[in-house]
Parts: C-alpha cells; sequence; structure tokens
C-alpha cells in the first residue's frame, strides 16, 4: 500500500523526505495553515461530540475524564506531519515507561471520507500500542474540533485528489478534563516529556 510506503519513510528516515517536511510546513505551520482561533481548548466535559474508536466502540469526550489524556489531530493519508507526529508521541511515551499505561493517547480523524473504522485500526498499528483512533460523522468532527480549538480545511490537489491542512499541536488534558497545555510540531523530548508528567502530576494532586 502506498500510505504504508510513506510512513516508513516519514518514521525512519527524515532526511530523505526533507522537501515533503518543507510541504507539510507550509500547510501545517507556514503560511498555508489555517487561521488559529487563538482560543483555550474546552474543558472535556464541556465538549459534546460522538465518535467511533478504531475498535468500533463508541467514544466521545467523557471517555477521556478520569485519566489524563493526550490528543492529536491529523489522517491517515497525511505524507509526514501526521507521521511524524505520531512517531514523536511513540517516542515520549517510550520514555515514559510504566508510566505511559497511565494517560490516554487518541488520534482523531479530519478525514472521516477515507478514514474508516478499519483504516484507523491498520494505520495506528504503526505505532505505539496505547494509541487509539477516532473517527465518525463530519459533524461530529467538526464539534470535536470546535471543543478541542483545532482547524482543518480540505485542500484540493493538482492531480484531482485532496489532501488535509490541520492544527498540528498535541493537546494534554489532566484526568479531571481540564486543558494543561499543548506540545508544538517538532517539540524536543527535553520538553514535551515533562509537559505530559505535569499533566499527569495535576492529575495526582487531584486526589491527595
Amino acid at each position: 500500500m502506498q500510505r504504508r510506503k510513506v510512513l516508513c519513510l516519514s518514521a525512519g528516515g527524515v532526511a530523505a523526505v526533507g522537501g515533503m517536511l518543507v510541504a507539510g510546513w507550509w500547510q501545517v505551520d507556514g503560511p498555508g495553515a489555517p487561521a488559529v482561533a487563538g482560543l483555550r481548548p474546552l474543558p472535556l466535559s464541556e465538549m459534546e461530540f460522538q465518535l467511533t474508536s478504531h475498535e468500533g466502540i463508541a467514544v466521545g469526550p467523557e471517555t477521556l475524564i478520569g485519566r489524563p489524556s493526550m490528543v492529536f489531530f491529523g489522517f491517515t493519508y497525511c505524507p509526514d506531519v501526521c507521521p511524524t507526529t505520531l512517531s514523536d508521541i511513540s517516542g515520549w511515551l517510550d520514555d515514559m515507561g510504566e508510566d505511559a499505561a497511565n494517560i490516554d493517547v487518541v488520534f482523531i480523524t479530519v478525514d472521516p471520507e477515507r478514514d474508516t473504522v478499519e483504516a484507523m485500526a491498520d494505520y495506528i498499528g504503526y505505532f505505539h500500542p496505547a494509541l487509539r483512533g477516532w473517527t465518525g460523522a463530519e459533524e461530529e468532527i467538526t464539534r470535536a474540533a470546535e471543543g478541542f480549538r483545532a482547524t482543518y480545511t480540505k485542500v484540493p490537489t493538482d492531480d484531482g485528489d485532496y489532501t488535509m491542512n490541520h492544527t498540528a499541536s498535541v493537546f494534554l488534558f489532566d484526568a479531571g478534563g481540564r486543558f494543561v497545555s499543548t506540545i508544538d510540531y517538532h517539540e524536543s523530548r527535553e520538553f514535551a516529556v515533562p509537559k505530559i508528567r505535569r499533566a499527569m502530576q495535576n492529575s495526582t494532586e487531584e486526589t491527595t
């Protein structure tokens, strides 16, 4: 499958796809990116959306309340930003060791037209086993993105296909569903992992 080939290249040899990374920067972090809302994500308890996990289970914001969570928006046909970020997330979780079992990690598609439950299950199998993929109806994806203050846009390509511009930040919430921080695209492990641990520490402090 072509998507698998792209994934392997992106995760294993970023230098070999430098041109693609430049294109990804333009679409997500550069001048081609959607306008940033500039608003703080809502608490999970105030969001309303219903999606389906890659395991075929009904999920929503309430699914993430009770444990700290890490959420990223993207799509399986993404040539560089998504596989790079999901590989980064996998590395962060590896660095956390056994503590990684105490946080929910969710990848929400912005391309439900192509990202079926089956496609999501196939895709996330290339990354850390803690990762969960969520998809659903277009209107529910929109409601989810609005709650997280994420943006995405469908962009036609010259070959008659399309790609998706989208927010590239990773969102962190504590166990109470309160927003803690974001991790930026390409942020180094030395900054990312402490942010994750802070979200988990917030959760611990609530119960002591």
